[in-house]
Protein backbone atom coordinates (compact mmCIF):
# COMPACT_ATOMS: atom_id res chain seq x y z
CA UNK A 1 0.00 0.00 0.00
CA UNK A 2 1.37 3.40 -0.94
CA UNK A 3 1.76 6.24 1.53
CA UNK A 4 -0.88 8.35 -0.29
CA UNK A 5 -3.45 5.59 0.23
CA UNK A 6 -2.68 5.43 3.96
CA UNK A 7 -3.10 9.18 4.24
CA UNK A 8 -6.49 9.00 2.47
CA UNK A 9 -7.67 6.19 4.76
CA UNK A 10 -6.50 8.01 7.90
CA UNK A 11 -8.76 10.98 7.08
CA UNK A 12 -11.79 8.65 7.34
CA UNK A 13 -10.91 6.93 10.64
CA UNK A 14 -11.69 7.71 14.27
CA UNK A 15 -8.98 5.34 15.57
CA UNK A 16 -5.83 3.82 14.14
CA UNK A 17 -5.76 0.04 14.47
CA UNK A 18 -3.24 -2.50 13.24
CA UNK A 19 -3.62 -6.25 13.21
CA UNK A 20 -1.57 -9.19 12.06
CA UNK A 21 -2.74 -11.26 9.12
CA UNK A 22 -3.95 -13.99 11.51
CA UNK A 23 -6.35 -11.49 13.14
CA UNK A 24 -4.26 -10.78 16.27
CA UNK A 25 -4.56 -7.09 17.11
CA UNK A 26 -1.54 -4.94 17.79
CA UNK A 27 -2.17 -3.62 21.33
CA UNK A 28 -4.14 -0.38 21.11
CA UNK A 29 -1.53 1.48 23.15
CA UNK A 30 1.11 1.08 20.38
CA UNK A 31 3.36 3.92 19.27
CA UNK A 32 4.65 4.73 15.81
CA UNK A 33 8.25 5.28 16.87
CA UNK A 34 9.65 5.91 13.40
CA UNK A 35 8.48 7.08 10.01
CA UNK A 36 11.25 7.08 7.47
CA UNK A 37 12.40 6.15 4.02
CA UNK A 38 14.65 3.17 3.43
CA UNK A 39 16.74 2.94 0.27
CA UNK A 40 18.27 -0.41 -0.56
CA UNK A 41 20.81 -0.93 -3.33
CA UNK A 42 21.75 -4.53 -4.00
CA UNK A 43 22.86 -7.08 -6.55
CA UNK A 44 20.65 -10.11 -7.08
CA UNK A 45 22.04 -13.62 -7.48
CA UNK A 46 22.03 -13.16 -11.27
CA UNK A 47 24.38 -10.17 -11.01
CA UNK A 48 21.74 -7.51 -11.78
CA UNK A 49 22.00 -4.28 -9.79
CA UNK A 50 18.72 -3.24 -8.22
CA UNK A 51 17.37 -0.37 -6.12
CA UNK A 52 14.36 -0.27 -3.87
CA UNK A 53 12.81 2.49 -1.78
CA UNK A 54 10.08 2.05 0.81
CA UNK A 55 8.48 4.21 3.45
CA UNK A 56 8.98 2.58 6.84
CA UNK A 57 6.74 2.72 9.90
CA UNK A 58 7.99 1.17 13.13
CA UNK A 59 5.34 0.09 15.63
CA UNK A 60 6.11 -0.42 19.31
CA UNK A 61 3.92 -1.16 22.27
CA UNK A 62 5.05 0.18 25.61
CA UNK A 63 3.79 0.10 29.17
CA UNK A 64 1.77 3.30 28.87
CA UNK A 65 -1.59 1.56 28.53
CA UNK A 66 -3.50 4.85 28.25
CA UNK A 67 -1.74 5.87 25.00
CA UNK A 68 -3.90 5.93 21.86
CA UNK A 69 -2.58 7.18 18.53
CA UNK A 70 -5.21 9.18 16.70
CA UNK A 71 -5.34 9.47 12.91
CA UNK A 72 -4.61 13.23 12.95
CA UNK A 73 -1.46 12.64 15.04
CA UNK A 74 -0.19 9.99 12.60
CA UNK A 75 -1.01 12.27 9.66
CA UNK A 76 1.05 15.03 11.35
CA UNK A 77 3.99 12.65 11.84
CA UNK A 78 3.79 11.64 8.17
CA UNK A 79 3.59 15.28 7.05
CA UNK A 80 6.63 16.21 9.13
CA UNK A 81 8.54 13.22 7.71
CA UNK A 82 7.65 14.27 4.16
CA UNK A 83 8.84 17.83 4.82
CA UNK A 84 12.04 17.05 6.74
CA UNK A 85 13.12 13.80 5.06
CA UNK A 86 11.74 14.30 1.56
CA UNK A 87 9.68 11.12 1.81
CA UNK A 88 7.87 10.35 -1.41
CA UNK A 89 4.83 8.25 -2.27
CA UNK A 90 6.38 4.77 -2.03
CA UNK A 91 5.03 1.47 -0.75
CA UNK A 92 4.89 1.31 3.05
CA UNK A 93 6.67 -1.40 5.00
CA UNK A 94 5.94 -1.84 8.70
CA UNK A 95 8.39 -3.09 11.31
CA UNK A 96 6.77 -4.71 14.32
CA UNK A 97 8.21 -6.73 17.20
CA UNK A 98 6.74 -10.22 17.29
CA UNK A 99 9.12 -13.05 18.19
CA UNK A 100 11.72 -10.94 16.35
CA UNK A 101 11.47 -7.68 14.44
CA UNK A 102 9.27 -8.53 11.49
CA UNK A 103 8.81 -6.58 8.29
CA UNK A 104 5.31 -6.52 6.87
CA UNK A 105 3.47 -5.20 3.85
CA UNK A 106 0.34 -3.25 4.59
CA UNK A 107 -3.31 -3.69 3.62
CA UNK A 108 -6.61 -2.32 4.94
CA UNK A 109 -9.71 -4.39 5.72
CA UNK A 110 -12.18 -1.53 6.14
CA UNK A 111 -11.46 -1.08 9.86
CA UNK A 112 -7.84 -1.97 10.59
CA UNK A 113 -4.53 -1.78 8.81
CA UNK A 114 -3.40 -5.37 8.27
CA UNK A 115 0.26 -6.35 8.61
CA UNK A 116 0.71 -8.79 5.71
CA UNK A 117 3.48 -11.35 5.96
CA UNK A 118 6.32 -10.74 3.52
CA UNK A 119 8.16 -13.53 1.76
CA UNK A 120 11.51 -13.82 0.08
CA UNK A 121 11.90 -14.70 -3.58
CA UNK A 122 14.62 -15.12 -6.14
CA UNK A 123 14.68 -12.12 -8.47
CA UNK A 124 16.84 -13.87 -11.07
CA UNK A 125 15.31 -17.31 -11.44
CA UNK A 126 16.46 -17.56 -15.06
CA UNK A 127 20.09 -17.01 -14.01
CA UNK A 128 19.96 -19.26 -10.95
CA UNK A 129 18.97 -22.44 -12.71
CA UNK A 130 15.80 -22.77 -10.66
CA UNK A 131 13.57 -25.12 -12.64
CA UNK A 132 10.16 -23.81 -13.61
CA UNK A 133 7.11 -25.31 -12.05
CA UNK A 134 6.35 -28.68 -13.57
CA UNK A 135 3.02 -29.09 -15.27
CA UNK A 136 0.84 -31.57 -13.41
CA UNK A 137 -1.14 -33.98 -15.53
CA UNK A 138 -3.51 -36.78 -14.80
CA UNK A 139 -2.22 -40.04 -16.30
CA UNK A 140 -5.77 -41.05 -17.19
CA UNK A 141 -5.96 -38.07 -19.53
CA UNK A 142 -2.96 -39.16 -21.61
CA UNK A 143 -3.97 -40.60 -24.94
CA UNK A 144 -1.62 -42.86 -26.84
CA UNK A 145 -1.68 -43.25 -30.62
CA UNK A 146 -1.72 -46.85 -31.72
CA UNK A 147 1.29 -46.20 -33.98
CA UNK A 148 3.33 -45.05 -30.96
CA UNK A 149 2.60 -48.10 -28.83
CA UNK A 150 3.83 -51.66 -28.70
CA UNK A 151 1.90 -54.78 -28.14
CA UNK A 152 3.03 -57.51 -25.79
CA UNK A 153 5.43 -59.91 -27.46
CA UNK A 154 6.19 -57.60 -30.42
CA UNK A 155 9.79 -57.00 -29.29
CA UNK A 156 9.53 -53.20 -29.33
CA UNK A 157 9.88 -52.76 -25.56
Amino acid sequence: MKLSTIKEILTTLENVEFQLENGTLVPEHFHVTEVGMIAKDFIDCGGVMRSEKVVNFQLWDANDFEHRLKPTKLLNIIKLSEEKLGIEDFEVEVEYQNTTIGKYDLDFNGKSFVLKNKTTACLAEDACGIPGEKKKINLREITVKQSDSCTPGSGCC
